[in-house]
């Protein structure tokens, strides 16, 4: 097993990306705790971990909120005692919508979910990571964290900035033996993008059909991408087999931008 004896934390674990890392770090042995704001959610993916006999925990936390973050580290260390991995993987899909028509209260939760919570879960979990020199941090991206992302300006500053938040950290905390990556996965198979889709089609004039097949169409698979391959990806970043990997971003993306 990969991961044995390991404790991770998993924000945004209820649901899609999340549920998918989850139940495969406890696959490879890791002890696995899950956060967000949907209590039944999260103790779904927890009792489906434990009855595979893994190990888990389910803490309800708004990532934004930095008081919850310490609830959430003290809850996982209190069940747990220790701290290997931590995937920020909370996230919102934010308006969609030009930016002159984007309300500021959309614009300051987007960037306070998507990366001020990345930012505290860092924060709170990185002194404990040092103090035992190992520790491993994947932050998750997006394509769009990568050029320009007409209709969701706050979204992609978000995936923007995490990416930087990534490379900042990697350089800070090398000397830990801590290493933080990214992952930026491309349109993720799912209800999350059905959604993104649904949004973009009523935004743009145009049917569901047509915005599903302008995304496919700037994909080189010309498919989805599976939310298992990128949460492998994960379960490499978070393995000794990635000791030598920091500041790293690691695209899953079936290809985006090449077709």
């Amino acid at each position: 097993m990969k991961l044995k004896d390991r404790v991770s934390v998993i924000t945004g674990g209820g649901r899609g990306l999340g549920r998918e890392m989850a139940l495969a770090f406890a696959r490879e042995g890791a002890g696995v705790v899950v956060c967000g704001t949907a209590g039944a959610a999260l103790e779904e993916v927890a009792a489906e971990v434990r009855g595979r006999g893994g190990r888990s925990l389910a803490v309800v936390a708004d990532v934004a909120d930095e008081a919850a973050v310490a609830r959430l580290v003290e809850a996982a260390l209190a069940e747990f005692g220790q701290i290997d991995i931590l995937v920020n993987n909370a996230g919102i899909i934010g308006p969609t919508a030009d930016v002159t028509e984007v309300a500021r209260a959309d614009w300051d939760q987007t960037l306070a979910v998507n990366l001020t919570g990345a930012f505290l879960c860092a924060r709170a979990v990185l002194p404990h990571m040092a103090a035992r020199r190992q520790g491993k941090i994947i932050n998750i991206a997006s394509v769009a964290g990568h050029k320009g992302y007409p209709l969701r300006a706050p979204y992609a500053v978000s995936k923007w900035g995490m990416i930087g938040l990534s490379q900042t950290l990697a350089q800070e905390w090398g000397r830990y033996n801590i290493q933080v990556n990214t992952i930026s996965p491309g349109p993720v198979r799912g209800e999350r993008m059905a959604e993104v889709i649904r949004r973009r089609a009523e935004q743009s004039g145009r049917t569901v059909e047509e915005t599903e097949r302008e995304y496919v169409g700037r994909l080189a698979l010309e498919r989805f991408v599976e939310p298992g391959h990128v949460a492998a990806t994960a379960v490499f970043l978070a393995s000794s087999e990635s000791d030598s990997v920091t500041g790293e971003t690691i695209r899953v993306s079936s290809g985006f931008g090449l077709a």
